[in-house]
């Protein structure tokens, strides 16, 4: 039997801790670092979450307890921040020992030296309301999508912008909160179960809104592992029978010419983006 040895390269990557650091609610910082961390597929990692750091004192806090983290894992933290404030930036930029990724003074400075303007420097600007009517409209896309989640209302349905289809936790609900929340999308979503595969059809409440359908699928594999965890060693569960529907899922979707796409391996705000460009949804909703 022959060994091979084993190289740097070949060694599992170490567990990380992402810290997630901010002035104000720390969406945005948390948005822009999955969009940077999904391009590392073997990354594994543990998330912290830290918002409104608005004080120097607070910045040190931040700072200890993601340095105390370095200590005690023997591996340096990942920290993505975003500070406007130059005296908490500076202040824990000075004690944090994690490997840090800074999003607004990477770019405000160079911003500023190009349009020849200076920034407001001020905390919380990009959740700053705009005007009442876009409030109102996130708002009312919020109320609507909770109240049309997993079928359970069909009155108003043709209100919807979107209706996503797709087998039971495939991802449909967080998909439909986040264009709600982000884009004031109106989201219903609407799952798909065997009697619909026996029938061969869309459920009929669906079959004259083909132009607002669009379809999530994923891997068995990983649908039969999120299953397990709300209901473990079902039926519903197994992963004979995950393949079953995933499968009909697929076939009923093709058949019905509605666009789909596998949620397995992509973020929310992939799957997001995919659908408020396949639908042509940005023009009308989009919230700034």
């Amino acid at each position: 039997m022959f060994h091979t040895r084993q190289t740097e390269t070949d060694k599992k990557p170490a567990r990380r801790t992402v810290f997630i650091v901010s002035d104000a609610t720390a969406i945005t910082a948390e948005t822009l670092a999955h969009s940077v961390l999904t391009q590392f597929s073997d990354l594994e990692y543990d998330q912290v979450r830290i918002p409104f750091i608005d004080t120097p004192e607070k910045a040190f806090a931040a700072a200890n307890k993601i340095n105390d983290c370095y200590i005690k894992t023997g591996v340096r933290p990942l920290v993505f921040s975003t500070f406007v404030d130059l005296d908490i930036h500076k202040a824990f930029t000075e004690r944090c020992q994690g490997f840090r990724i800074e999003f607004f003074r990477s770019f405000i400075k160079e911003i500023e030296q190009e349009t020849g303007l200076k920034s407001a420097h001020s905390m919380g600007r990009s959740h700053v309301i705009k005007d009442e009517e876009r409030y109102n409209r996130r708002i009312e896309a919020i109320n609507y999508t909770l109240a049309h989640d997993d079928g359970q209302m069909n009155k108003g349905l043709n209100e919807a912008d979107v209706i996503l289809v797709g087998v039971s936790r495939s991802g449909k609900t967080p998909t439909s909160l986040f264009l709600a929340m982000q884009f004031g999308i109106k989201a219903a979503n609407y799952p798909l179960i065997p009697e619909d595969f026996e029938r061969g059809e869309l459920p009929e409440v669906l079959q004259g809104m083909r132009e607002k359908l669009f379809g999530l699928s994923i891997a068995p594999e990983r649908l039969s592992q999120i299953r397990n965890e709300r209901r473990p060693g079902s039926r519903y569960a197994s992963i004979e029978n995950c393949r079953e529907e995933i499968e009909a899922a697929e076939n009923m979707m093709r058949r019905e010419g509605i666009k789909w796409l596998s949620s397995t391996s992509r973020s929310i705000e992939e799957i997001s983006a995919t659908i408020m460009a396949e639908l042509n949804l940005h023009n009308a909703h989009k919230i700034e």
